[in-house]
């Protein structure tokens, strides 16, 4: 299964984006579906998550902020980010899991600007 992530970019402060993901093909049993972000020198980070049930966790910094959702009959994960805070920038990928691996995409440059 390959991840392919869009909707990274520059947004100032205050400001919103929508990141996408799509799998390669369409997997209706997955366990979830995630994003999590990473800047040089730390540790990836858990953003979102969402169940195949429909189920979400978020980050304590994302809440009420990020929401994430999904379109299960394409197996495609979004991330719509709203009040964005430069803290927030960072490469943002996705992750999916399944009962035959754990997945993740390339990634997108996410910047937020002050």
């Amino acid at each position: 299964v390959q991840l392919q992530a869009s909707g990274g970019g520059l947004v100032q402060a205050g400001g919103s984006l929508r990141l996408s993901c799509a799998a390669s093909r369409t997997i209706f049993s997955y366990n979830s579906m995630a994003w999590y972000r990473q800047n040089p020198g730390n540790q990836r980070e858990m953003v979102a998550i969402i169940t195949n049930g429909g189920s979400t966790t978020y980050a304590d910094s994302v809440k009420g902020r990020f929401t994430i959702s999904s379109d299960n009959a394409k197996t495609i994960v979004y991330l719509q980010m709203n009040s964005m805070k430069p803290e927030d920038t960072a490469v943002y990928y996705c992750n999916l899991k399944h009962v035959s691996g754990n997945y993740w995409g390339e990634g997108t440059q996410v910047t937020v600007s002050s």
